[in-house]
């Protein structure tokens, strides 16, 4: 891999911001590549929604520089900036005046494109969050529930096509059950249409079902980074083990993989396997619970409608087994 190629599209160095004699952001040095889910995650007032703030300049450092796309972005107009980095946030912020077209058309217009370009973007966006164009493009906000104005708020941030998309707890004002979609709905976007994501939320089962890398905030300075795997499996202080309750074997595994369940012993026995299955990249805990309602001996591991291996209760326990080993 070239040295462009590896370029982080996010780098903190040294970042430091004060507000008066305290510093929310102590020293942070920190980089997020291209086309990851990174999530800030901590208590309140740990640092993570003002370190976030200073990618799009919301806020500026104290000390310490931030670079987008190898750029510092203390070089770089902070309108400009801001249109082409995705923004959402809990408070959603729709304009209460305006129709969810005219919402989600606020940085394509800004941006100078056709009307033809951007009635076209709207619609793609409110198909692509499942809101139907026909029926919520002429609708205010105040005539749609949290969830939806989320939905909205998702698409608006995504209207410009940004490579970067930052989110500020967008889901805590919404109801378990819709929060659950959404996160859902999120990871699916991901996956799909490749952003840089960093997404700060203080619930930490959020943060696993969502990220591939996690980074645990503690008084302004990063406590830990790493993959949801490696923070459970291998917390750096006891403050990430106490965060994250790393002994929760529930915890574990909703971090593991169908797919590293997989043992050359079960790979075989795929091939003819019938009965439930699950994708390769669903957790073990969704596999766990396939496989006690189907009340079978084993579930299929699938990737792309092809079937890869096939999991047992003790291939679960022999990954989590596995994991507890290289843990200690």
């Amino acid at each position: 891999m070239s040295e462009a190629a590896a370029a982080p599209v996010v780098r903190f160095d040294r970042v430091v911001h004060a507000y008066g004699a305290r510093r929310g952001v102590d020293g942070v040095t920190l980089d997020i590549s291209a086309k990851s889910f990174c999530v800030l995650l901590g208590p309140s007032g740990c640092g993570k929604t003002t370190l976030l703030k200073t990618v799009n300049r919301l806020l500026d450092p104290t000390g310490g520089r931030v670079f987008v796309e190898g750029v510092d972005v203390a070089t770089t107009d902070p309108v400009s900036l801001r249109r082409r980095i995705g923004y959402a946030i809990q408070a959603v912020g729709l304009f209460p005046h305006m129709r969810v077209s005219a919402n989600i058309a606020t940085v394509p217009r800004l941006l100078g494109w056709s009307p033809e370009r951007i009635d076209k973007r709207v619609d793609e966006l409110l198909d692509l969050v499942h809101l139907p164009p026909p029926e919520y493009r002429d609708r205010f906000p105040r005539e749609l529930s949290g969830g939806q104005q989320q939905r909205v708020g998702l698409a608006r941030a995504l209207a410009g096509d940004p490579s970067i998309l930052l989110m500020d707890e967008p889901f805590g004002a919404v109801d378990a059950i819709e929060r659950a979609h959404l996160q859902d709905e999120l990871r699916s976007l991901h996956q799909r249409l490749g952003k840089t994501v960093l997404f700060v939320t203080h619930d930490v089962d959020e943060a696993l079902r969502l990220a591939d890398m996690i980074v645990v905030m503690r008084d302004g300075r990063v406590e830990q980074s790493g993959s949801p795997l490696e923070v459970i499996a291998r917390p750096a202080s006891p403050f990430v083990a106490d965060l994250v309750n790393a002994h929760d074997v529930l915890r574990l595994l909703g971090v593991l993989r169908a797919a590293d369940a997989i043992t050359g012993d079960t790979l075989a026995a795929a091939l003819s396997a019938d009965g439930q299955s699950v994708n390769a990249n669903a957790t073990l805990r969704e596999a766990l619970s396939v496989l006690a309602a189907s009340g079978g001996d084993s579930v299929t591991v699938v990737r792309d409608a092809a079937r890869v291996g096939s999991i047992s209760l003790e291939d679960i326990l022999s990954a989590l087994r596995r994991v507890a080993i290289r843990a200690t």
